[in-house]
């Protein structure tokens, strides 16, 4: 049985015609750069995420960068966030300049720390940036008093976590900004790359849509530097298209999920201590998570991964080497066994297929062959 780590074409087939018929509205408009549709999918973004103002942008990467230039951040000013993620968290942070203050995760969300990040305060900090990794949201009411209580700005990056929720609330509606990616393997993909920002603060959203137009407003009068950001009207319009299918897809993923929490019990995998699984949705109850990513913690991870590999199972490591170890961050002076959770992430987590159109019998497949590789001879 061969299963991918994500069937994207599975998704589209299900609803080509929608797709096709969205994409041949732009071309016969001839509308490409922001315009109707991506107003339109800017207040469909805005609105299912709880917010009352959304700006496209070019990239999820983008949209960190520009919320942070829309603080004024930028040389001698710090932000604190985790070391435990994609790249464009820190790099963003290091791209206006600023100081990347890396604080290590809590092991069983793998999301950020608050218990951490007060004590990395300083008269220097300007933001907090949490990240809702995997899909799960980071635990936001601490975030939020210590920057109410120090005077910080709070920008979520919920690339991973578009639909979730914490204490009722959705993903990118609690802090000052939320930061969505539209990349393809999203839980709400675009053809292309693709990202918004949406916030309930209308100064703040102003100033983002004059920042993604090289910070022009009118056209050609520029009072800041801003760069070019836009969301072109093409993935606009995929993703409007697939907004609509979002919650059913996100009910197959959790169902997914609880399929192999399931089947991981029956093992005896969990039994032997040889894998960990990830938090569920309903622990804490008021947390929805929407897996982007199905993550587990296994022993011998990258002999494991490779073992399936064989077996043509995909998988995924996210991510192998934490921030704070990356060599262009060495200035930093961070050490290994600085941040040990983020670390040991680093070397046990595994992602396994999860998406929508994921069958009983792949799940089993994924399950079975993972119990083989333990049954197997040992190294």
């Amino acid at each position: 049985m061969k299963i991918p780590m994500l069937d994207l074409k599975a998704q589209y087939d299900s609803i080509r015609p929608e797709l096709d018929a969205a994409i041949a509205e732009v071309v016969e408009s001839q509308r490409f750069i922001l315009g109707p549709k991506v107003a339109a999918c800017e207040e469909a973004v805005a609105g299912y995420s709880g917010c009352t103002h959304g700006v496209g942008v070019s990239s999820g990467t983008d949209a960190l960068l520009v919320s942070l230039m829309a603080e004024g951040i930028g040389p001698g000013d710090e932000v604190i966030t985790t070391s435990y993620s994609f790249f464009a968290t820190a790099g963003c942070i290091a791209r206006v300049g600023a100081r990347p203050v890396f604080v290590d995760i809590d092991p069983a969300t793998c999301n950020i720390d608050p218990a951490q990040v007060e004590r990395r305060v300083t008269k220097r900090t300007r933001a907090i940036l949490p990240v809702h990794l995997f899909g799960r949201m980071a635990d936001m009411d601490p975030v939020m008093d210590i920057a109410r209580r120090h005077g910080l700005a709070v920008i979520e990056d919920a690339a991973q976590a578009i639909g979730s929720e914490y204490k009722g609330r959705r993903a990118g509606s609690v802090g000052h900004y939320g930061c969505f990616s539209f990349f393809p393997s999203k839980n709400l993909g675009a053809f292309g790359d693709g990202g918004m920002v949406v916030t309930t603060d209308p100064e703040r959203a102003g100033k983002v849509k004059v920042l993604r137009a090289h910070g022009s407003k009118p056209k050609y009068f520029h009072k800041l530097v801003g760069g070019n950001f836009r969301l072109d009207a093409l993935q606009a319009a995929v993703v409007l298209a697939k907004l609509g299918h979002l919650d059913e897809w996100t009910a197959a993923r959790q169902a997914n999920a609880r399929r192999y929490d399931g089947l991981f019990e029956e093992s005896g995998l969990l039994r032997d201590g040889l894998v960990q699984l990830p938090c569920s949705e309903d622990s804490p109850a008021e947390h929805r998570h929407v897996f982007n990513q199905y993550v587990i913690r296994a022993e011998r991870r990258d002999a494991l991964q490779e073992y399936l590999k064989e077996k043509s199972v995909g998988t995924a490591v996210y991510y192998p080497r934490p921030l704070h170890l990356q060599e262009c961050f060495k200035g930093l002076g961070r050490s290994p066994g600085d941040l040990p959770e983020s670390e040991r992430a680093a070397r046990e987590t595994l992602a396994l297929p999860v998406f929508p159109e994921l069958s009983d019998e792949q799940a089993a497949y994924v399950v079975r062959t993972i119990g083989e590789f333990f049954d197997g001879p040992a190294p």
